[in-house]
């Protein structure tokens, strides 16, 4: 398993090292090899990538998350305090990258805390990763439905052709499953800049039937009707802003892999999402105050062809979306399944490439079943919501503490003792969020139950 690396750059191996050299590699050597031959990503690609990873279908919860926070200051102001939180644990987990020369989230875990963290973030970054491809996959059934019920009408799913099961499996299988094999996260990075560009589209689309729509907005609140109101906007800024499963591996394959070129990528990207994101939640609930729906793209009408190109947009960044989750959900199963049969070293390498296409296709193969059979799981999957805490507060705090106190034991330095406070923080601070999403989502689940509303039945 992954160790600290000592002042000399070299490992401390444990015995068992088993994805030092197959899934995670040796970090050192990659960097040395995409320095001399030029290989790797750029800065841009990094940037797109994390983008990609963090903006997503989210976008379209904003608005309505402003009205339940209290309205925009009070939305706004939790927005900038959870960012400081954010950004600080994409550079700690970076940072304990470098010092477990490990190239995924699960391999960071694996090096600070040995095989029992291997496993539990391996099986967290699992469940989450597949409970959100079920969703894309069923948000692009749903944005298909919402086109084809304007251009054909509402009994479109009458025809094969046109149904859900058809569309979503054929849509799936031609733009997503091709992507889904890569060895490296950086192959994504062609796609992940269309799935910037649709974002994109869907953010000035907000904005601009803000003004000229003729829409006649409900109440439009000032303050929170509760104090607790606030926490209403938690899991959207959660789930909005959560890549920290995909960071790690995006940022192995950066071409200068160093902690300053990394904060820069990371600062650009998530200062998109910040203006993507605030526009969107600003001027969509503006427009509709609190008449706004879950999906803001609902609100407008299906008979605009520039909001039916929003809908189109949505599901193309789904799909571009969709193979990144994939890709770290496939190496969180690989090292539950080479630690948990104990593989060799050399029987992990040689199966590498069969392990992968096995994991990807039986991945996809089950979330396209569970997306087209239970077409509301998403309901279920709001729970599954409640890991983006545990990825953005809970692991980069485990990891900073211990990080900490490998190098000072002590914790004799005074920034240590800072390092080991913070640390806390955003231990507790993952922990009380993790619970307060996670009894939210199973008491809407328990007094709403999910009710099948479908546009064509």
């Amino acid at each position: 398993m992954h160790r600290f690396l000592d002042d000399d750059d070299s490992v401390i191996n444990s015995g068992n090292d088993l994805w030092l050299t197959t899934v995670a590699g040796s970090s050192v050597e990659d960097e040395h090899h995409q320095q001399r031959t030029g290989t790797g990503s750029s800065r841009l690609s990094a940037i797109f990538l994390i983008i990609n990873a963090a903006l997503g279908a989210g976008l379209l919860n904003f608005p309505q998350a402003f009205d339940q926070a209290g309205g925009i200051v009070t939305a706004i102001t939790v927005q900038v305090i959870l960012l400081a939180w954010i950004m600080c644990a994409l550079l700690i987990l970076a940072h304990c990258s470098d010092q477990t020369s490990a190239r995924t989230l699960q391999d960071v875990l694996e090096g600070v805390y040995g095989r029992p963290g291997l496993i539990a973030c391996s099986s967290a970054v699992a469940l989450y990763c597949f409970g959100t491809c079920v969703t894309f996959l069923i948000i692009i059934g749903d944005q298909f439905d919402r086109v084809l019920s304007s251009l054909h009408g509402l009994d479109f799913c009458h025809y094969w052709y046109m149904n859900r099961y058809f569309t979503i499996a054929l849509s799936s299988s031609v733009f997503i499953l091709p992507f889904c094999y890569s060895k490296r996260i950086d192959f994504l990075k062609y796609v992940s800049s269309v799935g910037v560009v649709a974002v994109v589209y869907v953010v000035i689309l907000i904005v601009c039937q803000k003004y000229m729509g003729n829409f006649m907005p409900g109440p439009v609140k000032t303050g929170p009707s509760h104090w607790t109101d606030v926490f209403l906007v938690v899991p959207v800024i959660c789930f909005g802003y959560q890549c920290h499963v995909s960071v790690i591996p995006i940022y192995a394959c950066l071409r200068e892999r160093n902690l300053n070129n990394f904060t820069l990528c990371a600062s650009v990207a998530i200062g998109v999402c910040v203006a993507a994101y605030t526009l969107a939640g600003v001027y969509g609930y503006l427009t509709f105050g609190a008449y706004v729906t879950s999906d803001i793209l609902e609100s407008y009408s299906g008979s605009d062809m520039l909001v039916l190109i929003g809908i189109l947009a949505i599901a193309i960044k789904t799909y571009t979306t969709y193979p990144i989750l994939l890709f770290c959900g496939r190496e969180a199963v690989s090292n539950l399944w080479a630690n948990l049969l104990h593989n060799s070293e050399s029987d992990v390498a040689v199966m590498e490439r069969r392990r992968r296409v096995t994991i990807a296709t039986i991945w996809y193969i089950l979330t396209l079943v569970l997306a087209v059979l239970s077409p509301d799981i998403g309901s279920v999957i709001d729970i599954l919501g409640s890991l983006a805490a545990v990825f953005i507060f809970v692991f980069p705090g485990l990891c900073l503490m211990q990080s900490t106190l490998h190098k000072d034991p002590h914790i004799i330095l005074n920034k240590d003792r800072f390092a080991v406070l913070a640390a806390v923080l955003f231990i507790l601070l993952g922990t009380f969020i993790f619970g307060v999403v996670f009894v939210q989502a199973a008491m809407r689940l328990y007094n709403n139950p999910p009710v099948n509303v479908r546009l064509c039945n």
